[in-house]
């Protein structure tokens, strides 16, 4: 066999070996590292490296060491999912940096950490002024966890008093001009509701790079021509001008009869309506 394709052949091999060993070792080996991790990525793409150039060396040699590599670390995850004794040994554990708005200097050099250190790691989560900070854990990946003061997190929607609605995730019904059936099917929806929707903002599917549609059944669209201006999805806000007007109507058909039965019936509807509409408001206006 030449050279060349003797290499191609093992480079392929490592490559599809390392590929399987890194979905079986799960998804942390892509995402931040551990120390543990970090030394077993490197060590791995060292030992690929290894079978794919080295043609003088015995295939199975490098393959040994690949496996042997892979075995212990697969063998140690599961250990460490048993025992927290283990699992902070292997991989470590989140050491206090800042408690009660003070920093703990004894903590810092035993993570190696200097002011300037720790000051960027506050600028990173958008903190700039230290005083901010009440509580920070320097984590076993290196990421700084912060909890900011009471008067210093942003408002929520329920400290307001605000009652908002879940989202539902919205459905990818066309990518690169091409229809997607499945999502259209997941919403209940076909094509031609689709091309209804698309006659309404004045273009047809071939001009669309992506279109979504949100549980409230409104098309977004971004066409291939950032130039073309497409107007925003109305669906949400006609519904509620609609039943605001039927709302109205309902009093002003309460005052505009004689008889008391059908007073009570149209005031009584109007105000089951008006609290159906600030319920759903929020979601409305969104």
């Amino acid at each position: 066999m030449p050279m060349w394709l003797s290499i191609v052949v093992r480079s392929l091999t490592a490559l599809a070996v390392l590929f399987l060993m890194t979905r079986v070792l799960g998804k942390k080996q892509i995402s931040q590292l551990s120390f543990f991790e970090y030394v077993l990525g490197i060590t791995l793409g060292e030992l690929a490296g290894f079978i794919s150039t080295d043609i003088e060396a015995h295939f199975i040699h490098g393959f040994i060491a690949m496996l042997v590599w892979f075995v212990v670390p697969f063998l140690v995850e599961i250990l460490t999912l048993k025992s927290g004794l283990l699992r902070h040994w292997f991989e470590g554990k989140g050491r206090i940096m800042i408690k009660n708005g003070k920093i703990l200097e004894d903590n810092l050099k035993k993570e190696r950490l200097t002011a300037d250190e720790l000051l960027e790691q506050l600028r990173g989560k958008s903190v700039f002024n230290m005083a901010d900070v009440e509580f920070a854990v320097m984590e076993t990946n290196g990421e700084l966890s912060i909890l900011l003061k009471k008067d210093k997190q942003p408002l929520t929607a329920s400290q307001l008093g605000i009652k908002l609605v879940n989202e539902v995730e919205p459905q990818t019904v066309i990518i690169d001009g091409n229809y997607m059936d499945a999502p259209l099917s997941t919403l209940g929806l076909n094509r031609g509701w689709l091309n209804a929707e698309l006659e309404k903002i004045g273009v047809t599917v071939e001009n669309v790079f992506i279109g979504q549609v949100d549980a409230y059944q409104q098309l977004y669209v971004d066409l291939y021509d950032d130039k073309l201006q497409v107007p925003a999805p109305q669906s949400k806000a006609l519904l509620l001008a609609n039943m605001k007007k039927l709302q109205a109507d309902l009093e002003l058909f309460a005052l505009s009869t004689r008889d008391k039965n059908a007073k009570q019936m149209y005031s009584a509807n109007a105000a089951r309506l008006d609290d159906l509409i600030s319920g759903l408001k929020p979601a409305l206006q969104g």
